[in-house]
């Protein structure tokens, strides 16, 4: 058999995972601390799990309508509302998914034609580039850099623009930087994509985690709503990255090709998931804001730590993400990240998996433990006095 001509053609354009393909070598490390995994160290809260158990109690085992319990986008509307000044029908402008990683491959199959243009600000997340193949569409990277604070500027984004550009992805705060954009900021590329037509994939599943600054959505932005596609999700703020809960907001024509997909691939999310984020939604801000306060003073052990040991690194003020300049010590990205594993068994992830832009750089997540962070610092500052 020729497995080539088998798979498909864009499935052997997408690699492997550089961070699952990195995490392999875990099993070959003993005494691991790791700020590798972008997945809070708490457990769900009590009340919301207790949700769950409760909604089996009462035998909903069943499947929901294709968009979702009416009573959670009814929920969620309100909250988008309340939190970002942005106003969605909960009856056709509100799809939930299983996590925002199906929300994005929705909203990719849904607009995307081949050929198609999808615009990425570098570094990005591991999966929109993969996604954009996926559904057809050519990535175009755009990078970001350190000088600038990994923000995209309208100027950047004016340089990459052809015909064939449609979408435009962006993540703020963003993984993997932590970084951040302002409204101000935001308008100007707001300006640019109102100018050439463009739509936006707005992943703000970290939305709910600033420090010290006011979260903009970018569908709240003049006469951006109709131009922008709203994704988050439960699985970072409210520590439920296991129930695969998320939603895509947009204006109703979107939601529906997005559904039609939705509808003969995952049909909906799971019930029991469902229920849990309904109660996340109602009576979750208080762990909400409990879990917050704990990550930035996590942020600001890990920022302080990385400088003094001579990793230069800009203070995140977004997500639970650092991403620290590894330059000084003359490894690329993946050998300090492979060497710093095998030598002092600390997890990190090296910064090229997330883009060209990302290499010199490593990303540390502070959603691990606090012992954890004093005790990966202590171990990387041996490392880097070894080399």
């Amino acid at each position: 058999m020729n497995w080539e001509n088998v798979i498909s053609s864009r499935v052997h354009q997408v690699p492997s995972s550089g961070i699952r393909k990195f995490f392999d070598l875990v099993s070959e490390v003993d005494d691991v601390v790791s700020l590798g995994v972008g997945e809070p160290d708490f457990v769900t809260p009590w009340h919301i799990r207790e949700a769950s158990f409760y909604s089996l109690e009462q035998g909903d085992t069943m499947y929901t309508s294709n968009y979702g319990l009416l009573e959670l986008r009814t929920e969620i509307a309100k909250n988008i509302e309340t939190n970002y000044n942005v106003s969605y029908d909960p009856q056709g402008e509100v799809l939930v998914t299983v996590g925002v990683s199906e929300a994005l491959d929705l909203a990719l199959r849904a607009l995307v034609e081949e050929g198609d243009e999808v615009i990425l600000p570098e570094p990005c997340y591991v999966s929109y580039k993969p996604s954009t193949i996926l559904a057809g569409g050519r990535a175009v990277k755009v990078q970001t850099d350190r000088q600038n604070e990994f923000k995209l500027t309208a100027q950047n984004l004016e340089r990459v623009i052809s015909e064939q550009s449609k979408i435009l992805i962006l993540c703020y705060p963003n993984n993997p930087t932590g970084a951040i954009m302002e409204r101000d900021e935001l308008l100007e590329i707001a300006q640019v994509v109102k100018e050439h037509d463009l739509i936006v994939l707005a992943d703000e599943i970290y939305a709910e985690l600033t420090y010290g600054k006011e979260h903009t959505s970018f569908a709240s932005l003049p006469g951006m709503k109709e131009r922008t596609i709203l994704f988050n999700g439960f699985s970072k703020a409210y520590a439920m990255t296991g129930w695969r809960i998320g939603y895509a907001t947009a204006p109703e024509p979107i939601i529906q090709a997005m559904m039609k997909i939705h509808q003969y691939t995952m049909l909906c999310a799971p019930i029991i998931s469902q229920k849990a984020a309904l109660e996340a939604l109602k009576n979750g801000r208080k762990e909400l804001d409990k879990m917050a306060d704990s990550y930035n003073q996590r942020r600001r052990v890990i920022t302080k730590g990385l400088n003094d040991v001579g990793l230069d690194c800009f203070e995140p003020e977004g997500a639970f993400y650092a991403f620290p300049s590894i330059e000084r010590t003359g490894l690329s990205s993946e050998e300090f990240a492979e060497r710093l594993l095998q030598e002092e068994g600390v997890v990190v992830i090296p910064g090229e998996v997330f883009g060209k832009s990302g290499e010199g750089f490593i990303r540390c997540s502070y959603a691990s433990s606090m012992e954890d962070i004093c005790e990966a610092l202590t171990r990387i500052e041996r490392f880097i006095k070894k080399i």
